[in-house]
């Protein structure tokens, strides 16, 4: 075992409960100041005779304990490694909703000292902040000791595919996800299709290899064809502390979540079922309609100058009109401002490529930073689009790929979006896999909330300005 990294595993757990219980002692406090002797006192609830603080930080004290176990119970102390800070953000909000309801059912109970409302609805607000700001903080100096090699969990991986490949050399590249790929395994001895990687043997020496190279996880990707050698993996493995995590090699096992129904005392297994009801649709659409309003209007700024910008540089019309094919294949025309010269098609559709020369004078920059797609919340106002889905695709294309990409018209399910899951993942572009590309999108489709769609358009305004694959 290595002992950098048990190290690492036992200090950042500790020094986050650290970090939440401070963040909490010190929400107490600030919201008491706030409440009763800050300038805002007066609009919070009136000027008062303040109540002894120690009657505030003693509850504190009492209840910190109590908030640390049911964050501890919603495995809030795990490592996190890659974990998205807004993923955070969204996990805090949810376990200190809980914590203030019991602190505010606690003082109803207990009427011996006159605690105020009013601090409790601050302490929701502060402590919310306040520990978001202190796991962001460990979170940096979580991936910090990773980049710098300390640790790391030494990890190998088991397989010879093209997705073992990827995760093989984005691991490597990608040291802030706290594994050091030490190398990987292949089915037989004679196989060797990585080239260039540290080949480790066949599955057969993963035992003794485990013990030489102080191996403590490994990542399976296997085809379905070869999943039954995971039975004699475990068999191998018996008796050995290994950690083994599978990766998931085709759609149905990264898309499918099983449901079991029962229909009148009979259990059915409910393999494929409607994305969304219609009060999710219905809550879907009122925040399209909210937020592209409100972001058409704080953007309205910047479009008037593109909409200049494109007029002066190029001839032809301000908005380039597109028909593509939406939910249930309905089709619609999508606005986007004019990036290419009005002949960029005189010879038939065609994707656009990174060197392209349609472009007009400012329109490889429009597609770089996705500014050609602002018109699109005309189009989700209207009610042709969402923010959050799979991008439409034109007939012609659809047409082309349906039948070669597995499952392609399973993104015809859900309304299509200016914006996707598969786009935040660096998924864009002609060098991207489309199958690929479809798999993140049903898994979008499968998996829906609410807050999925607001980490997605948080990440996509990240990806607006760093992303590579963007032309």
């Amino acid at each position: 075992m290595n002992n950098k990294s048990t190290k690492v595993e036992v200090i950042i757990p500790l020094l986050t409960i650290l970090s939440d219980s401070i963040s909490i002692f010190g929400a107490f406090i600030i919201s008491y100041w706030l409440r009763f002797l800050s300038p805002l006192a007066k609009y919070l609830g009136g000027e008062v005779e303040p109540p002894p603080v120690i009657g505030y930080l003693g509850f504190a004290l009492i209840t910190i304990p109590i908030a640390i176990f049911i964050f501890q119970q919603r495995k809030m102390y795990r490592i996190k490694r890659t974990v998205f800070i807004f993923d955070e953000f969204f996990i805090v909000v949810k376990y200190v909703s809980i914590y203030v309801i019991f602190c505010m059912s606690l003082i109803f109970f207990y009427r011996d000292f006159p605690y105020s409302r009013m601090v409790f609805g601050l302490l929701w607000v502060s402590c919310i902040i306040f520990m978001t700001l202190g796991r962001y903080i460990l979170l940096k100096y979580e991936k910090n000791l990773y980049n710098k090699g300390t640790g790391l969990v030494n990890t190998a991986i088991f397989g010879m595919n093209e997705m073992a490949m990827k995760i093989y050399d984005q691991f490597v590249k990608d040291k802030y996800a706290g594994y050091k790929i030490v190398g990987y395994f292949t089915y037989d001895n004679d196989e060797n299709m990585l080239e260039g990687r540290n080949h480790l043997g066949s599955y057969t020496e993963i035992p003794s290899v485990i013990r030489k190279k102080g191996i403590q996880k490994i990542l399976i990707v296997l085809p379905p064809e070869k999943h039954i050698m995971l039975e004699e993996l475990m068999k191998l493995s018996e008796g050995i502390n290994i950690e083994f995590m599978l990766a998931p090699d085709f759609i149905e096992m990264i898309t499918s979540r099983l449901r079991i129904e029962e229909v009148n005392g009979i259990p059915f297994m409910k393999i494929k079922s409607v994305p969304m009801n219609i009060w999710n649709r219905f809550v879907k659409r009122c925040f399209d309609i909210i937020a592209s309003f409100f972001f058409l209007v704080i953007t309205s700024p910047v479009m008037i100058l593109l909409s200049l910008l494109v007029k002066f540089t190029s001839k032809g019309p301000l908005f380039y009109k597109q028909e593509r094919v939406s939910i249930n294949g309905r089709k619609f025309n999508m606005l986007k401002f004019r990036s290419m010269k009005i002949d960029a098609e005189k010879s038939g559709p065609q994707m656009t490529s990174v060197n392209d020369d349609r472009y007009t004078p400012i329109g490889k920059t429009l597609r770089k930073y996705s500014l050609d797609e602002l018109p699109q919340f005309l189009n989700v106002l209207k009610g042709d689009m969402s923010i959050v889905g799979p991008r439409p695709e034109r007939e012609h294309f659809i047409n082309t790929m349906k039948d070669t990409i597995d499952k392609y018209l399973e993104r015809h399910r859900v309304k299509s979006g200016i914006t996707g899951w598969a786009q935040v993942n660096g998924l864009r572009g002609t060098d991207t896999p489309l199958q690929t590309r479809i798999e993140y999108d049903i898994y979008y489709i499968e998996n829906w909330s609410l807050v999925f769609d607001i980490k997605i358009i948080i990440k996509t305004i990240r990806e607006m300005f760093f992303s590579k694959t963007a032309f």
